[in-house]
């Protein structure tokens, strides 16, 4: 994966920031032919497209119907970096939604991410009754008006970004930009 690359290229710290993508989506989730206002048949070519963006990526890719309100995901994934091992979420909620297809603000799906991948299911439901990374997930947000962010990934650093899946060479140009050390 590209970032995995960076890493191994340069010496980075990477920094997930929460976006509100489409963050009007009903807790029950939304058609992607509603979201997107098209038929069956753009949905298929959109899903194809991903498909060979996750492939290219060596990422599996589930053929999904609608997108899901993630705000609850964003705040336990908040939650989940300040754990020992929790970095491990992030990949757990990209199965449950892009592979899986499920409905990341369901709290069975949160919970059930959170103890696979060795984390406290209590704690994490405290998390989610009481709301306590909210105010951080607001301030990610903000953050992310703050740089401009229209679209997921966006890739940011020395205050330049490359929105969208971009190609190796062009985050590494980023990261030349932002004078990163080179591990070389």
């Amino acid at each position: 994966m590209r970032i995995e690359k960076l890493k191994q290229h340069f010496n980075i710290k990477t920094e997930l920031i929460h976006f509100p993508l489409h963050p009007d989506t009903p807790i029950e989730g939304r058609s992607l032919q509603d979201l997107f206002g098209s038929g069956p048949e753009a949905i298929a070519e959109k899903q194809k497209h991903m498909s060979g963006l996750m492939a290219a990526e060596g990422l599996p890719y589930g053929q999904r119907t609608h997108t899901y309100n993630s705000r609850l995901a964003q705040e336990v994934g908040k939650w989940a970096d300040t754990q020992p091992g929790g970095e491990a979420f992030h990949d757990a909620m990209y199965k449950a939604y892009f592979v899986d297809t499920l409905n990341v603000h369901d709290h069975d799906v949160l919970l059930d991410a959170v103890e696979r991948v060795g984390l406290s299911r209590e704690a994490a439901s405290t998390v989610i009754s009481e709301r306590t990374f909210k105010n951080a997930v607001d301030a990610d947000w903000a953050k992310s008006r703050q740089y401009g962010v229209t679209g997921v990934p966006t890739f940011v650093a020395g205050g330049t970004g490359a929105v969208g899946c971009q190609p190796y060479d062009v985050l590494e140009k980023l990261m030349e930009h932002a004078k990163a050390i080179s591990r070389a």
